[in-house]
């Protein structure tokens, strides 16, 4: 029987999203190892009648648990920790359990991949409380530049990225870890951090045009003198 994965995207996104990029990435490279591939959407199966249910028997058929999320204050989405705690309390008060490995991938904005280690953090304790196996967590800083296109469409722009999911897939298809080697080649930044921050400001300026408030990005209405 082959094994199964399962890819639970933690954007509150309704639509598409650079977590779901990347994971969607991973979960194809699995299927070429005959793995096969579930996806769901936290935010959405969360908001159906019987959602938790359909949660917590796919987490608890698959071999492979695979969260990709974005950073939220330096720690997971409000959905996300929803899900955990609601997956937690569930396998705790299982007597007889499966124990697929986990591995996280967390992404943010800013271009520092060491943004996001106090929430893979959280995510390891998290897989260790609830009888996962930790297979490690991948750390993708300046996230933006995805802008939740198709990883396979970005060209050389993510070639660091693309070679840590291929050797994470090789890995986990093996039944190992996340090698050493995929977590630094995902860590190394898209651009030079200044050309990033200049991105970002033109961005954030093109964004305040579109909404007339391009006069408006010093104010500081809540500033108490």
């Amino acid at each position: 029987m082959n094994k199964r994965a399962l890819l639970l995207i933690g954007s509150p996104k309704p639509a598409s999203s650079t977590s779901e990029a990347v994971g969607d990435y991973l979960l194809d490279k699995l299927r070429q190892y005959d793995i096969e591939g579930e996806k769901i959407k936290l935010i959405q199966i969360l908001k159906q009648e019987d959602g938790i249910n359909e949660l917590i028997s796919a987490i608890n058929n698959c071999d492979i648990l695979i969260l990709s999320s974005p950073l939220y204050l330096d720690s997971a989405p409000a959905i996300v920790t929803k899900a955990m705690e609601l997956i937690s309390n569930d396998r705790i008060a299982r007597e007889h359990i499966k124990r697929p490995i986990m591995l996280a991938i967390c992404n943010s904005g800013f271009p520092e991949a060491h943004q996001n280690h106090t929430a893979l953090s959280i995510y390891r304790h998290f897989a260790n409380a609830s009888s996962f196996e930790w297979a490690g967590g991948l750390a993708l800083g300046g996230g933006g530049s995805i802008d939740s296109r198709p990883i396979n469409s970005l060209g050389g722009m993510v070639r660091n990225v693309v070679k840590s999911l291929d050797l994470t897939a090789s890995a986990i298809a093996d039944g190992k870890h996340i090698p050493e080697e995929a977590i630094k080649l995902m860590a190394k930044p898209f651009v030079p951090h200044w050309l990033y921050f200049i991105f970002g400001q033109f961005g954030w300026r093109i964004q305040a045009k579109k909404y007339g408030a391009q006069k408006n990005l010093n104010d500081r209405p809540y500033e108490v003198n």
